[in-house]
C-alpha cells in the first residue's frame, strides 16, 4: 500500500513541521473544531462532505474544474498561468555573467578596500585569508538587444533572447551558506519546515490537469556539488498532496508508479477501492483531513500511470524543436532534456515546474568550471523561451532563472592571469525573469562599481516571491495558512511587488 504513496512523494517524516493542521484555513476563513470542515458538515446532516469526497476521487472540484485550490477567485487578473523556475544551485557568479564591472578589471589583483567591504561578514572559507585581491572577470562583456543589456560572452544564446528578459542585478539574501540560502529561495525561510513556493501555488490555485501533478520537479542528472533535499519542494505544514513530485530520467520517471509484475490494472483498481474504504473509515473515526489527501494521492498515482509516459515521451518532437535546446537534449536527465520536458509539462497544464541544475559553487577554477556550466545551460534556457514563444505559451508562462546567492568580487585562493575562485556573496547577485507579465529588454537595480554592494533598487527574496505570486493573480499577503496559532504566508512578514519589471 506504500507504493502509490511513494509515487507522489509524501513529506519526509523527519520534517518537524510536516504534520498538517486539522483545520486548514485561508485568510478570512474561520476554523472548525475538532474535525475538518467536511466532518463538520457531515455532522449537521448536510451531506456535502460525501459529495466533495466523491468529486475529489474523480479529480474534480465542486465547480467542475480539476483541483481548484483554496482560492475561490483570483485576487486580481493574472498575467501568468504557470511558472517554470530554472534554479541554478550553487550560486552563479554574477560578475562573470550579468553584472559588468570594468573597475574590477582595471584594479585586478589590488586589495579590496575596507571602505567597500564595511566589515561585512565573510564565510569561514575566506575569513582567515591573508589578503582579498579583487578579481576582474576574464570574460568579455558586450551590450545586446534594444535595451543594450550587458552580458558576458559566456551567454551567446541568452544574448539572442535578451529582449524577452528582465534582468534584476540587485537581488540580495540573508543567508551566506548554501543550505539556508537554497531553502530561503525555495520556501521563504532559512529554516526547513515551511512549504515550498510550488506547494503554495498549488494550495492557492490548484491544478489545470487532473491527470498530472500540479507541481513537478526535474533535477539534472549526474551533477555533484551541493546536495538537494526533497524538503526543498515539500509541502511543509500544508497538506502533503501539495508537495512536488520528482520526475526522473529513464524508464521509470516516477518511482513505484508502475504496477508490480503480475498486477493488472483491474486488480490495482480493486485494491485502491478497498483501500479508499479503509481510509474513509479511519477519517470518520480520527477526523484527520490528511486521510483525504492520502486518498487523492493514490488516485492521482493511478491516473499518472497513463499520463506520465505520454508526457515524457519526446520521440514525436520534430528535429527543428530539438535543435532549439542544444545537443544535450537527446540525453535524458540533462538540463537541455529537462527544459524540453518543462515545455511539454507546461502545455499540459502543470502549474509549477521546478528545474534544479547544480555545479555553480566555484570556489576555485572558476573560469573553466563556469564555461562548462554555461555551455550546459545557456542554449537550453534560451531555447525554452523560443519554444514557448513560438507556441504562444510565453505570454502566460513566467520563467525565472537564478541561484541562491552571488559570488565575491575578490578571489578565494590564489589569483592568476587565467585562474581564480569566488566565495559566497549574499549582498548582491543577479537573476532574470521572462514571460507572463514581464517587461522584456529591461534591467532593474544596480550594484556599486566594485560589484560588492547594492547601489540602486534592492530586491529581497520576499520581493521576488511577492512578484511571482502577483503575476499569478495572487496577493501574497492574503494567501495564508493557519498553523500553531499563526497565519503563515510565503513571504513571512515582508515583501513588495517589483513593479518596474512588470509589463
Amino acid at each position: 500500500m506504500e507504493l502509490a504513496t511513494n509515487a507522489v512523494q509524501r513529506t519526509s517524516e523527519s520534517n518537524p513541521m510536516s504534520r498538517p493542521v486539522y483545520n486548514p484555513v485561508c485568510a478570512g476563513e474561520s476554523a472548525v473544531a475538532p474535525g475538518s470542515r467536511r466532518e463538520f458538515l457531515q455532522r449537521f446532516g448536510l451531506g456535502l462532505g460525501s459529495l466533495a469526497l466523491a468529486d475529489l476521487l474523480r479529480g474534480q472540484s465542486a465547480l467542475g474544474a480539476p483541483d481548484q485550490g483554496i482560492l475561490s477567485e483570483l485576487h486580481h487578473p493574472a498575467r501568468a498561468k504557470r511558472v517554470i523556475y530554472l534554479f541554478q544551485s550553487g550560486g552563479p557568479s554574477q560578475l562573470d555573467t550579468f553584472d559588468y564591472k570594468p573597475l574590477l578589471v582595471e584594479l585586478n589583483g589590488q586589495q579590496l578596500p575596507d571602505s567597500v567591504r564595511k566589515g561585512q561578514r565573510l564565510t569561514g572559507m575566506t575569513v582567515s585569508q591573508a589578503s582579498l585581491p579583487m578579481a576582474g572577470s576574464i570574460f568579455k562583456f558586450a551590450q545586446h538587444g534594444q535595451g543594450g543589456t550587458w552580458l558576458s560572452e559566456l551567454l551567446p544564446h541568452t544574448a539572442a533572447v535578451v529582449d524577452d528578459l528582465a534582468v534584476i542585478r540587485s537581488m540580495h539574501t540573508e543567508a551566506i551558506n548554501h543550505d539556508p540560502a537554497i531553502t530561503f529561495l525555495q520556501t521563504g525561510a532559512q529554516l526547513s519546515g515551511r512549504p515550498s513556493i510550488g506547494a503554495w501555488v498549488h494550495y492557492g490555485l490548484g491544478s489545470d490537469n487532473e491527470n498530472l501533478p500540479a507541481f513537478v520537479v526535474l533535477i539534472t542528472r549526474g551533477k555533484g556539488d551541493q546536495p538537494l533535499y526533497s524538503r526543498l519542494w515539500g509541502s511543509g505544514f500544508l497538506p502533503s498532496r501539495h508537495q512536488g513530485v520528482q520526475f526522473r530520467a529513464g524508464k521509470e520517471p516516477v518511482l513505484y508508479l508502475d504496477n508490480p509484475p503480475g498486477t493488472t490494472a483491474g486488480s490495482r483498481r480493486q485494491m485502491l477501492d478497498r483501500l479508499r474504504d479503509l481510509h474513509e473509515t479511519s477519517r470518520d473515526e480520527l477526523h484527520d483531513p490528511e486521510l483525504d489527501a492520502r486518498i487523492a494521492q493514490y488516485e492521482m498515482a493511478y491516473r499518472m500511470q497513463m499520463s506520465v509516459p505520454e508526457a515524457v515521451d519526446v520521440s514525436g518532437e520534430p528535429q527543428h524543436v530539438l535543435d532549439l535546446y542544444g545537443p544535450d537534449v537527446a540525453k535524458p536527465g540533462t538540463f537541455g532534456a529537462n527544459c524540453l520536458l518543462a515545455r511539454r509539462l507546461a502545455e499540459r497544464g502543470v502549474k509549477f515546474i521546478q528545474l534544479y541544475h547544480q555545479g555553480w559553487d566555484q570556489h576555485g577554477n572558476l573560469p573553466n568550471a563556469i564555461r562548462t556550466q554555461c555551455k550546459e545551460t545557456d542554449q537550453p534556457a534560451a531555447g525554452l523561451l523560443r519554444d514557448l514563444k513560438q507556441r504562444g505559451l510565453l505570454d502566460d508562462t513566467l520563467v525565472v532563472w537564478g541561484g541562491e546567492f552571488g559570488r565575491t568580487n575578490y578571489s578565494q585562493g590564489k589569483l592568476t592571469a587565467t585562474d581564480y575562485g569566488r566565495d559566497h556573496h549574499p549582498r548582491c547577485f543577479s537573476m532574470w525573469l521572462a514571460g507572463g507579465g514581464i517587461q522584456g529588454g529591461t534591467t532593474h537595480g544596480a550594484t556599486c562599481e566594485w560589484g560588492y554592494n547594492i547601489a540602486e533598487n534592492p530586491v529581497s527574496v520576499h520581493d521576488l516571491h511577492a512578484t511571482m505570486m502577483h503575476l499569478l493573480g495572487v496577493d501574497h499577503e492574503r494567501l495564508t495558512y493557519k498553523y500553531q496559532g499563526r497565519r503563515f504566508r510565503l513571504t513571512d512578514v515582508s515583501g513588495e511587488v517589483v513593479r518596474p519589471v512588470l509589463a
